[in-house]
């Protein structure tokens, strides 16, 4: 298998991507979520946009409606949003599914990965983590875990 780094997935401006293309040279570790703009979690957006400051970590946003349709908007509007209410300026990448029969390629490997708290197999809410280290190596954390404690 090819590293996680280097699954193709697209943006919101339908361009091919990988992670490993969205890091830059300083790039250590990779944070992947999948994002909701109507979840009780939302506020995860202000910790996650203060961890992509870090020059050696890349946040990568995943649009995601499958949890209670609470990502309905089009990528123009979750855009506008994430960027006037949180100030977000990570990248977005275009809305995808997480789990089921249609699941990203990406989320097919990630899901793979046993989380710190033991569960394994598909995505449970909005905002699961991912932490994925410059070699390809995963780790996952629950939807409830705070970006901060990830890295603080």
């Amino acid at each position: 298998m090819h590293s996680v780094l280097d699954i193709e997935f697209l943006d919101m401006n339908g361009d091919s991507q990988t992670l490993r293309s969205l890091g830059s040279d300083n790039t250590k570790r990779w944070l992947v979520v999948n994002v909701a703009s109507r979840c009780g979690l939302t506020r995860h957006y202000t910790n996650l946009q203060d961890i992509s400051n870090n020059s050696e970590v890349t946040v990568v946003g995943f649009p995601c409606n499958q949890f209670g349709s609470q990502e309905p908007g089009s990528h123009q509007e979750i855009c506008d949003f994430t960027n006037e209410k949180y100030g977000v300026t990570f990248p977005l990448m275009a809305k995808i599914e997480v789990n089921g029969q249609n699941r990203a390629e990406l989320f097919e490997h990630l899901t793979a990965t046993r989380g710190v708290d033991g569960h394994e197999g598909s995505i449970r809410w909005n905002f699961e983590k991912f932490l994925i280290d410059f070699d390809g190596n995963v780790t996952r954390y629950s939807p409830q875990t705070k970006p901060e404690e990830i890295f603080f």
